[in-house]
């Protein structure tokens, strides 16, 4: 799904520094901690969402807090590294 490239809204959720070495085309950088405090100001109600982290753990953990306030939101099963093996 991600190596076609018609994704969009995909949130990097690791450090600036792990995203710097690499992350999914398009996907933009808002740290875990700085999502689950502000996510209001970054994700709109009518938009989807596709969240990753390193392997899947704190993205999953996020995206059903998200899930919980109304958002529309996916976690990438596996994070990063599952999308590098797929490469």
């Amino acid at each position: 799904m991600l190596l076609n490239g018609n994704l969009h809204n995909i949130i990097d959720i690791r450090s600036k520094n792990s995203y710097l070495k690499g992350h999914i085309p398009n996907a933009i950088n808002i740290n875990y901690y700085e999502l689950l405090i502000n996510y209001h100001k970054y994700l709109k109600k009518d938009e989807k969402y596709y969240i990753y982290c390193d392997y899947g753990k704190r993205s999953f953990i996020l995206v059903n807090k998200l899930k919980s306030l109304g958002y529309d939101v996916i976690n990438l099963d596996g994070g990063y590294n599952n999308y590098l093996r797929r490469l």
